[in-house]
């Protein structure tokens, strides 16, 4: 893909990353040495890497590069705080007792200067969990996670600092703050670092830096650089053109359930690019990211049910999934060529389908 390309895609998704952290729970605060282990946790909406070029040929095409759930209550905590190995205030933030979370991480913030309760607290205050939302709090707390070493809290705090939540927007401070939490190994910090990389307007670009943050982070298990340093290799952006490379990082994000991913990843086994042609395979990530509302993803899985390359045709299941799609913007002349041809009963069943799966999101 063009780098002019990479450049626009990012601008807006640093807009979109930093407007949604702020109300997101960063990954859960890790236990210091006194504490035990605690546990831890172009047509896409979340944060994603920057869209590699969509090919043409059948079916060929490309993908555009979550917050995660709150925890659900448990009627019975009490069996988890009788284990001394379990860390109380993670044990009650994750069995959605977020009063007590809140309790106990002030009593252990202010009396122990615990930086994980400190991040804790910040991350009750910024998503209004058992106390009122307060980003200016949030804020407070992030930042003395972050004066006392938290890499958790530096990342909160680089993201508040970007949306201008809980104070003004400060972007030379969210680079130190992420360049900081990225060195101490946070794999959100690091691939977030490498979309201004890429941005080129808060830091000057620089898509070598970009590439070794991404890698960075792609190491530590997260989907988004995976796929975008996928692309990367794909294109040679920053680093040598690896198709390999960019095959397993794609099929490593795609098992990490990134829809884009598991759209390239389709693409790649059915062509054969880079991976043992697996026809089959293909299918089934086309079918799991179509069912995630990937339009990219319905118009591939679309084609081959009408065409019957790789799968028995259905040309009612691909019409209606190509309707799908194209409801999302995602259109297709030769499709609707087909759809057009077909008798008034069978279009008006394919267009049934479509109208159910449209209505709720299931067939």
């Amino acid at each position: 893909m063009p780098l002019l390309r990479y450049i626009s895609i990012v601008a807006g998704l640093l807009v979109t990353v930093a407007a949604a952290a702020a109300q997101t729970p960063a990954n859960p605060p890790k236990a210091t040495a006194k504490e035990a282990p605690k546990e831890t946790s172009k047509e896409t909406s979340k944060p994603k890497a920057p869209a590699a070029k969509q090919p043409t040929a059948t079916p060929k095409a490309a993908a555009t590069p979550r917050p995660a759930p709150s925890p659900t209550p448990s009627p019975s905590p009490s069996a988890a705080f009788d284990d001394p190995n379990v860390d109380l205030v993670y044990g009650a933030y994750q069995r959605g007792l977020y009063k007590t979370a809140f309790d106990l991480a002030t009593t252990r913030a202010q009396f122990n200067a615990d930086p994980k309760a400190m991040t804790m607290l910040g991350e009750l205050y910024a998503n209004a969990l058992g106390i009122k939302r307060d980003y200016a709090k949030a804020a407070e707390w992030y930042q003395r996670a972050a004066d006392a070493g938290d890499r958790e809290g530096m990342f909160a705090l680089a993201m508040m600092r970007l949306s201008g939540r809980g104070g003004t927007t400060n972007r030379e401070q969210a680079v130190k703050l992420l360049a900081s939490a990225a060195k101490l190994g946070n794999p959100k910090a690091a691939y977030n670092l490498a979309l201004l990389y890429l941005d080129g307007q808060t830091l000057p670009q620089d898509v070598k830096r970009a590439a070794e943050l991404l890698r960075i982070a792609a190491d530590e298990g997260n989907p988004e650089a995976q796929y975008a340093l996928a692309t990367f290799y794909k294109e040679g952006t920053g680093v040598p053109k690896d198709l390999d490379k960019s095959v397993r990082l794609l099929q490593a994000a795609s098992l990490a359930d990134n829809v884009d991913a598991e759209v390239e990843y389709a693409i790649a086994l059915y062509n054969g690019s880079g991976t043992p042609k697996n026809q089959p395979a293909a299918i089934a990530l086309l079918r799991k990211a179509a069912r995630q509302n990937s339009p990219i993803a319905q118009n591939r899985l679309a084609r081959v049910l009408v065409s019957g390359q790789g799968a028995s045709m259905d040309k009612i299941e691909g019409l209606k999934w190509h309707i799908v799609a194209k409801t999302a913007g995602k259109g297709d002349p030769e499709l609707d060529e087909v759809l057009a041809n077909l008798s008034p009963e069978d279009r008006a069943r394919a267009q049934e389908a479509a109208r159910k799966w449209i209505g709720t999101g299931t067939k």
